[in-house]
């Protein structure tokens, strides 16, 4: 997505505003040029959307904020994730209060924990307990890593959930983006033994009762068989992807995931349980969201899906309700997650 090598450049400033949440270019040593070009161009290309946005990112009045905890004792900060709960449920200490885990997107490649603090404490402030989980990045893992990364992250937040004033029974998972897409994944994996053993990955055994995708990227299939001889850049911020898609889903094409990727065969195959779907009428991946929505509804599953089209003089785009929990139509996307996990609690 980066035309040039100024554009390429960071400063030390810039470094120093975007590492508070993604990696910048640490682990790019080594590497191939096309793989440091694809990965430190969809970073910057990121960071720079993001960078102004971030002067708005607060944290609400009566959250509290439990950051930087291991989950795997190797000290990668890829390796830790954040617990955002209700003052009120830390004064009560019941076992009551529902739980959300987050997993941030970033097109694989792009992002910490931090990228979602603004929304996680959000829905923190609407009644939830939220742990939101970082995952190793684009070049250091593939795919299936970074899924079993998010799994050994669940199976940590079940083994200490009864050290927090939460409910065991009442979890929830949310992704955006790329996130979106591990959140998927790991929702199949997590209500199917049967898919999980096919990917040879190993569940939690938390067992959602739901699933939030906000602008998910759904449908991995045309990343699957790509042929970089024949790909052509269309400008879309999918393209880094694209180019690093051979090498990325490798492994999981090789564990049988390219049989069960196609939306249809997924729903098919797993039972998933209510999902609700967040996208708009700008928003790169809507079709994602939409061709979910028609595989759901034909299949005669539980499912909302809230496609918002903005008026001709605003937009709102991808992810709007993570990147700026501000604006009203992201307040109304909060409250409405909320309203659809209640009624399944």
């Amino acid at each position: 997505m980066m035309s040039n090598d100024a554009e390429m450049t960071v400063t030390d400033e810039e470094r120093e505003l975007l590492e508070g949440w993604t990696e910048v270019d640490g682990d790019l040593e080594g590497c191939s040029p096309d793989m440091v070009r694809a990965v430190l161009g969809s970073r910057l290309t990121f960071g720079r959307m993001d960078a102004p946005r971030s002067r708005h990112w607060q944290v609400p009045e009566g959250v509290d904020c439990f950051n930087d905890i291991a989950y795997v004792d190797d000290g990668l900060r890829a390796h830790k994730l954040d617990l955002y709960l209700p003052h009120d449920a830390l004064l009560r200490n019941g076992r009551v209060t529902p739980v959300y885990i987050d997993i941030h997107g970033g097109g694989f490649m792009y992002g910490y924990k931090e990228l979602n603090r603004n929304f996680c404490t959000h829905l923190a402030k609407r009644g939830f307990a939220v742990f939101s989980v970082n995952y190793r990045l684009i070049p250091s893992t593939d795919f299936m890593g970074q899924l079993s990364d998010v799994l050994i992250a669940l199976t940590w937040i079940k083994n200490h959930l009864d050290e927090y004033p939460v409910s065991p029974d009442r979890i929830f998972l949310t992704g955006d983006s790329a996130g979106g897409t591990l959140a998927l994944y790991t929702l199949a994996v997590e209500s199917d033994d049967q898919f999980a053993q096919r990917l040879g990955l190993k569940p939690a055994g938390l067992r959602p009762r739901g699933a939030a995708f906000v602008s998910g990227l759904l449908d991995l299939t045309p990343y699957l068989s790509v042929d970089l001889e024949d790909f052509h850049p269309t400008g879309s911020p999918t393209d880094d992807l694209t180019r690093v898609a051979p090498s990325f889903f490798r492994s999981f094409v090789q564990a049988g995931g390219d049989q069960v990727a196609d939306l249809r065969t997924m729903v098919d195959m797993v039972h998933l349980p209510p999902v609700f779907l967040n996208t708009s009428a700008d928003d790169f991946l809507q079709g994602d969201a939409l061709k979910m929505a028609e595989i759901l509804c034909r299949k005669g599953r539980d499912f909302e899906l809230h496609d918002l089209r903005p008026n001709r003089l605003q937009t709102l785009g991808h992810v709007y309700p993570v990147a700026m929990t501000w604006l009203e139509e992201s307040r109304q996307a909060l409250d409405q997650i909320h309203d659809f996990s209640y009624d399944l609690i």
